[in-house]
């Protein structure tokens, strides 16, 4: 039996892998700056997150149609469920397909048509979630979502992503109220690269329900009691952590000290094709590293459950399928 988790960080637009970025590129006739898989795999080595960015934002440009979009994300799919997850809040990136001139009903049709379908499939439920750009005006944004809004597109929140260093989440306070006025989730990347107080911004000013990464939050006790207080969400990605050395190795990652200190911290693999895994394999090398009790493996996994935006009684159901896992023999992951 699987350990049943929700997967609540996670780029769609990451989880496109290597094999399908050049079938793509060549089924779309686009040309890529690295024809061959050796040499697009040999760019995967990464100094920061701009640099990830940087390669990640290239790749895109081989999704161009609604079945390029329906296609990725039952992939992604697939993929998870043979990880354990039972409910996705799936990221993605509007900006980087409207300035290509991808429309909005091309994306969010087909990412949603495969949601759907995924669930009859996988039995994976799911909430969908349109991050914008941090490193992009906060005008951009609010545009894009009053698009999203007045078109009707089937979003069920927003999220804050990309270059986080100078680009605090203050600047897109109006856009967040925008969204909770109108009924939208809202949740943040924060206190990955940027320091505690972009995590203290996204609580007071965005008002978000949920922290994306937050690793630096220990640099500041005080806000650490007030995360652990309000048991405010933090979605944390292991490996992309180290493959974007925001930590120098598994070691050095502080999910130890976040759990022991009562933080509401859950496990994700952020974009696993650029970053060494899937959600399985993040907690592999948590749980190898740290030496993870399966009594702490199902903390994790509840935590991720209660953090998700789902209602009740889905959660329940699935904590206690956490429990029925937890009374099992056996170390299956």
């Amino acid at each position: 039996m699987k350990l049943p988790v929700a997967e609540l960080h996670i780029h769609l637009e990451g989880t496109l892998e290597p094999e399908a970025i050049l079938r793509l590129a060549a089924q779309n006739g686009v040309t890529l700056p690295w024809p061959s898989l050796e040499q697009l795999r040999e760019q995967y080595d990464f100094s920061n997150l701009q640099s990830f960015l940087d390669l990640f934002y290239t790749n895109l440009a081989v999704l161009r149609t609604r079945a390029d979009f329906h296609e990725i994300t039952l992939a992604y799919l697939r993929r998870a469920e043979a990880a354990g997850v039972r409910h996705v809040e799936l990221f993605f990136d509007p900006q980087a397909h409207l300035e290509r001139g991808i429309g909005l009903g091309e994306v969010v049709g087909g990412i949603r048509e495969a949601l759907h379908e995924g669930e009859k499939r996988f039995g994976i439920t799911h909430k969908l979630i349109a991050c914008f750009w941090r490193h992009a005006p906060a005008a951009s944004a609010m545009e894009i979502l009053r698009t999203l809004i007045a078109e009707g597109h089937d979003v069920d929140g927003i999220g804050l992503d990309s270059s986080e260093l100078g680009y605090p989440p203050a600047l897109f306070r109006e856009v967040f109220d925008y969204a909770r006025d109108h009924g939208l989730h809202v949740v943040a990347h924060a206190g990955e690269e940027g320091p505690p107080e972009y995590i203290v911004q996204a609580l007071d000013l965005l008002k978000v329900e949920r922290i994306d990464h937050g690793i630096r939050c220990l640099e500041d006790p005080t806000l650490v009691e007030r995360l652990v207080a309000e048991q405010m969400p933090l979605t944390v990605c292991p490996l992309s952590n180290v493959r974007l050395r925001t930590v120098d190795t598994m070691a050095d990652h502080p999910l130890r000290q976040m759990l022991e200190a009562g933080l509401k911290v859950s496990i994700h693999s952020d974009d696993p094709a650029y970053f060494g895994g899937y959600l399985d394999a993040n907690f592999a090398a948590v749980i190898g590293q740290f030496e993870l009790s399966r009594e702490e493996q199902a903390v994790l996994a509840r935590n991720s459950i209660e953090s998700s935006f789902l209602e009740e009684p889905a959660k329940s159901r699935l904590c206690a399928e956490v429990d029925l896992w937890l009374s099992a023999e056996g170390r299956d992951l």
